[in-house]
Parts: structure tokens; C-alpha cells; sequence
């Protein structure tokens, strides 16, 4: 193990500086296969824990149907899950603070085997609820911690380790649903195991591939989140996400019910969305950011998602219309995920980790409640209704981000 590096975790100023090497570097794509074991193995773990997200989507119907529970019912498994991986945003820094990143780590990873191995052998759709709720705390704990320790066992370079923590997250996010179909056409409790075996691949990996690091010198209060946010440009931003996820997921979770299709073709889908998002993410935001700045890429790509939102509400009785339109969201999701990262490290002088933790917070806990209020409205009023008070909840967001420009006079 004589090629990974024992360093300290970076600062927030070395990853963003890090961010934007990577705009100049011609060839970080081809460094970034060029990494020793330990930042492999945490990268790799990133990968199953965003799988975590839309791992679920493709098998909600088969549970509701199996369970004999309503949409609404099974979409708290997003609620519970979302809410308490926020929530927990606020104290992961104040605990990797103390305990150090690698334990922290190998904390959240034990927790998402526990309760993907548990969700698998549940009898109700309330256990599913609850265990997903454990899985979150376990997803709050790695996800926050990882970025950090990439940039520092990687080589080449900080901006090569944040193209290879993004290309996790885009991997991900795509194959996440496509492995859910996959095992779900077998039973929909196969991709909890599935996830538990791969998890337990990548915690055996961070356990021995990477080193131990030292805590960082100065230790993050409780409060610092709370402290953020009292910055009015990042209260700005982070209440805009908050609005703006409430949309991202209404479209991730509502969606398998109103496609007509089986487990594999609903991960099929969303395979394809996650491509399009990770295309959205890495390769189209730079040059809108260049070309726009950031103020006017969020608002007018917002802008774009209300109205791709509205016409899924309006198109909701055809399947193929809203797979056409699933596709074209992800590409407009993965440009706005990136810039609206991009402003929350711009807009405040907070220290980034911070910042990312309040900004985390709300976001996350804003995309909680929409799974399960879609199914409430589709049981309530009509199956295209939630598409539109997810268009309406992004244009709030919108609003929100137009009237408070003065607050973010930082960026560009």
C-alpha cells in the first residue's frame, strides 16, 4: 500500500480551487484512471451509495402491489429516507470532526448493509418505511464524508479526484435504477440484498485499502450549519434547492406509477435519465456557467423545468410522451445540480463543507415531501396533478431566487 498518500483532509478553498482547475485541464479525463487502490475503493463505494437513491424507483409499483398499499404508502420510503439523510447534514461534520473521516466512513457504510440487508426481510410497507429511514443516516454519513477523502488519496491532482467523485455520482445515479429493475423483475426484495453484497465489497475495500487519517485540527461545532444559513445569499440558495428538489423528486419517485411498465422497463427509463443527468452535469453546465453566468443558467434552466413539468402533467396519459420528457429532465437536472453546487460555494464566504451541509439540509428535506404528497394528489385528483404542484413548487423556488438577487451579489 505504498502508493496511497496519508494526507489531511482538504479545505474547502483547495476543493473549490480544485473545481475550477478542472475547466483548464485538458487531460483530467485521462488521469483520472490513474488512481491508487484507496481512492478506487472509496470511489467505488460512492458509487453503491448514490445507486441508494433510485435503487427503489422501478420496484414502488411491484411493493404497492404485493403489499397492497397505496402510492402514497409506498413513496414514504423516499420520504423517510430524504428527511433523516438531510437532517443528519447538520451533525456529520461535527462527528467526522471528532472521530475522524476513514471511521466515519466505515460507520455510514456498516449502517446501509444493516438496513438494506433488514429492508429485504421486511414483512410491512411500515418496516420498509423505517429501515430506509436507517439507510438514509448510514447514506448521511458516507456521502458527506467521501468527497473529502478522494481529494485527498487521490493523484493527479485535487481536480482529478473531483471529476472522479462526479463520475461516481453519475454512475450511480444511472445504474441505481437499471440494477433495481434488473433484480426487481426477480422480486422486489433482491436489489435490498443486492445492495447489502456491494456495500459489504466496498466497506471491506475502505477498511483496507485506505489509510488511516488524521482529524482535522480544528473541530466543527453543532452550530455551524445554523450559522450559515444566516448568511442571506446562501439562505437564498438553499431554500431555492429546497423548492427545486421538491420537483426533482416528484419526478423520481411519481414516475414508475403512471409509465404501464414492469420492473426492468421503469429502470430501463431512468438508466437513461441518469445518463442524461451525468451528460447535463459534466459536460453542458460548464459552458453555461461560461457563457451565461450563474444567476442567469439557474433561472432561465428553471425555467425550462417548469415547463417541461407542466407538459408531463398535461401528457401524463401517455407513456411514451413521458419517457421522451424523462429523458430531456435529466439532461436539464444534471445542468441545474451542478450550477446551483456552483453558487452555494460561490454566494457566501462560509467555509465549503459547511456551507455543502446547510445547503444539504435543506434540499434534502424540501425533496422529502414531495413522494408523499404526489401520491396523495394522484389518489386525490387526477394521475397529471402532481406534475403540476411540482411545476408550481420550482416555480416558487424560481420566485424566490429572482426577488432575493441583491442577496448574492457574489455571483457571477
Amino acid at each position: 500500500m505504498s502508493d496511497i498518500r496519508n494526507e489531511t483532509i482538504p479545505d474547502g478553498h483547495e476543493i473549490e480551487q480544485a473545481e475550477n482547475e478542472i475547466k483548464e485541464d485538458a487531460h483530467s479525463i485521462k488521469r483520472i484512471f490513474q488512481q491508487p487502490k484507496a481512492a478506487w475503493a472509496v470511489a467505488f463505494a460512492c458509487v453503491v451509495a448514490f445507486m441508494g437513491i433510485g435503487l427503489v424507483d422501478p420496484i414502488l409499483p411491484s411493493i404497492a402491489a404485493q403489499m397492497d398499499a397505496t402510492p402514497s404508502q409506498v413513496e414514504l420510503l423516499f420520504t423517510s429516507y430524504l428527511l433523516v439523510t438531510g437532517i443528519m447534514m447538520l451533525i456529520t461534520g461535527w462527528l467526522s470532526s471528532r472521530i475522524g473521516p476513514k471511521m466515519t466512513l466505515l460507520i455510514g457504510l456498516v449502517i446501509i448493509i444493516l438496513f438494506s440487508t433488514l429492508g429485504g426481510l421486511a414483512g410491512s410497507v411500515d418496516e420498509l418505511v423505517g429501515l430506509r429511514a436507517g439507510w438514509g443516516l448510514g447514506n448521511a454519513l458516507f456521502i458527506s464524508t467521501a468527497l473529502a477523502v478522494i481529494v485527498s488519496v487521490a493523484s493527479g491532482g485535487s481536480a482529478v479526484a473531483i471529476m472522479l467523485y462526479e463520475a461516481a455520482l453519475g454512475l450511480g445515479m444511472s445504474v441505481g435504477p437499471l440494477l433495481g429493475g434488473l433484480l426487481g423483475s426477480i422480486h422486489w426484495r433482491a436489489p435490498f440484498f443486492g445492495v447489502a453484497v456491494l456495500m459489504l465489497i466496498g466497506l471491506l475495500a475502505v477498511w483496507i485499502l485506505l489509510t488511516d487519517m488524521p482529524k482535522p485540527a480544528k473541530k466543527t461545532p453543532l452550530s455551524a450549519p445554523f450559522q450559515a444559513l444566516r448568511h442571506p445569499g446562501l439562505l437564498t440558495i438553499g431554500l431555492t434547492a429546497l423548492f427545486y428538489n421538491f420537483g426533482f423528486f416528484t419526478l423520481l419517485t411519481y414516475s414508475p406509477f403512471v409509465l404501464n411498465l414492469g420492473e426492468f422497463g421503469i429502470g430501463f427509463v431512468f438508466f437513461v435519465w441518469g445518463v442524461m443527468l451525468a451528460i447535463g452535469s459534466i459536460f453542458i453546465a460548464p459552458s453555461f456557467e461560461t457563457k451565461l453566468g450563474t444567476k442567469k443558467s439557474l433561472s432561465l434552466v428553471m425555467i425550462g423545468i417548469i415547463i417541461t413539468l407542466a407538459l408531463m402533467g398535461i401528457g401524463a396519459d401517455w407513456p411514451v410522451f413521458l419517457i421522451v420528457m424523462i429523458a430531456l429532465m435529466g439532461l436539464l437536472l444534471g445542468i441545474n445540480n451542478t450550477v446551483m453546487t456552483t453558487a452555494v460555494m460561490e454566494v457566501s464566504p462560509v467555509e465549503r463543507s459547511t456551507a455543502s451541509a446547510a445547503y444539504s439540509f435543506l434540499r434534502f428535506t424540501g425533496g422529502s415531501i414531495s413522494p408523499w404528497l404526489a401520491g396523495k394528489v394522484s389518489e386525490h385528483i387526477s394521475i397529471g396533478a402532481p406534475y403540476y404542484v411540482a411545476a408550481a413548487a420550482v416555480l416558487v423556488g424560481l420566485l424566490l431566487f429572482t426577488a432575493r438577487r441583491g442577496a448574492m451579489d457574489r455571483l457571477s
